[in-house]
């Protein structure tokens, strides 16, 4: 089942890449907060910021990133991963019954059978991932840290 499950992620990545390489094509943001930047390098000036479920329009490609334009406010225009994206609307209410989580998950395209699949392997436990998703690193400290350790910076 864990093959069929990479195998499975692995097309949703796929296709996400397809769809968004069209310009002029509608996707939405599939992850809780994005930050819309100037160029495709690591530390490009942040332009502003886009939340889950927000529409946006590709303007340009480049490899693995899409330059967008948001819907809701069309001078914001930035680069972002192709990853972040989505081509398949995702709606983010109030009023719905289901978790941050299982929301983030319909967004990024598991159906019933994938979630129930993993809901039955007793032994998985996800705590660590949820809370190495709560970490902010601020960009300033990140920058520091690559050039004091003489990292490479990113592309």
């Amino acid at each position: 089942m864990r093959k069929v499950l990479i195998v499975f992620c692995l097309f949703l990545l796929v296709a996400g890449i397809a769809a968004a390489q069209s310009v002029n094509s509608t996707m939405y943001v599939a992850i809780r907060s994005v930050a819309l930047k100037s160029g495709t390098g690591l530390f490009a000036s942040t332009r502003g910021t886009l939340e889950y479920g927000d529409r946006v329009t590709v303007t340009q490609v480049s490899g693995n990133k899409v330059e967008v334009r948001s819907a809701s406010n069309l001078a914001l225009i930035g680069w972002t991963a192709v990853s972040n994206l989505t081509p398949r609307q995702v709606v983010a209410g109030t009023t719905s019954t289901a978790t941050a989580r299982e929301v983030a998950l319909a967004g990024k395209g598991f159906n019933q059978e994938i979630e129930d699949s993993y809901r039955s392997q007793q032994n998985l436990n996800y705590a660590d991932v949820d809370t190495m998703e709560e970490f902010i690193i601020d960009e300033s400290v990140l920058f520091r840290f690559l050039e004091e350790g003489r990292l490479a910076m990113g592309e």
